[in-house]
Parts: C-alpha cells; structure tokens; sequence
C-alpha cells in the first residue's frame, strides 16, 4: 500500500520556491537508487506520457545529467542540470540550467521505513516561477506518481 501525501507549493518559505512533498511506503535507500540509477531514472522522470533519453549521467558532484524529454505530443525537450551535492541516501542537489533556470534540492527524510521524498525548486526570481508553477505543481505529482510506480522494479 502507497501512502501518499502532497505538500501544496503555498507551504514554500520563499516566493522564488516551489515545494512539492510525498509520503512513499518504501525505504529511502531505495528512492534514492531509483534517482541514481540511470536506467530507473529515465522510466520515471518527467510527467505523465514523457519519455526520456539521456545523453549524459554523470551522478557526482559537479557532473553533467543532459536529458532529452520527450512530450507525448511529439515535441522535444532538451534540458541540461549540474549535480552540487549528493549525500547517499538522503540528498541531491543540481543546477538545472536549460529550459528554465532552478536548483532542484531533493531531500529523503526516513519516517518509520517509509520516506518522505521533498522538492525544493528555488527559481531566479519570483517571477520565473510564476511563469512555470501553473503547470510544474502538477508535473511534479506525476512525477511522484511515476516514481511510485518505478519503486516495486527497483533492487537493492
């Protein structure tokens, strides 16, 4: 049985953040395996109907993850981030520098061998997220969503 349970984006401290949270019944060395290994990350990352293929993972600090997305409709997304901070099993932290310009800070915070997976997209400005928070908010639950679903393939 999954627990879920979302933060809504208003919780966000500062108004250049968007904040997404989940409750996921699983261990979090094993969310945390789902992100770093390529191979679950690709089946899983983006919203629904998404597609990836990854040119680069380079899962270290200071390296390059350049993913190609690609929308249901057809359309190609291309996207480039650079990995700051990687503390094995409970933290990631990277640039995402191309389309729109964030640091995703993601934290798995263990609650009684469930884990608590959080998201903290701080944008440039308060503007920038504006821009993008009326469709990432959303995006960002199917992601969730989709990582839940990834979870049962993933070995430890």
């Amino acid at each position: 049985m999954i627990n879920t349970v979302s933060t809504p984006s208003s919780q966000a401290a500062d108004p250049r953040e968007i904040v997404s949270s989940r409750l996921i019944d699983a261990p979090r060395e094993k969310v945390f395996k789902a992100f770093s290994d390529p191979t679950h990350l690709a089946r899983w990352w983006g919203p629904s109907g998404f597609s990836n293929t990854f040119e680069e993972f380079d899962f270290r600090p200071a390296g390059i993850w350049r993913v190609t997305m690609h929308g249901p409709d057809g359309t190609d997304h291309p996207n480039r981030s650079v990995f700051l901070d990687i503390q094995e099993p409970s933290r990631i932290v990277f640039e995402h520098e191309s389309p729109h310009v964030f640091r995703m800070t993601i934290t798995l915070a263990d609650e009684s061998g469930k884990t608590r997976i959080s998201w903290r997209m701080l944008f440039e400005s308060a503007a920038a997220r504006d821009q993008v928070a009326p469709y990432v908010v959303s995006a960002n639950e199917q992601n969730f969503d989709r990582l839940e679903a990834e979870l049962p393939l993933v070995n430890l």
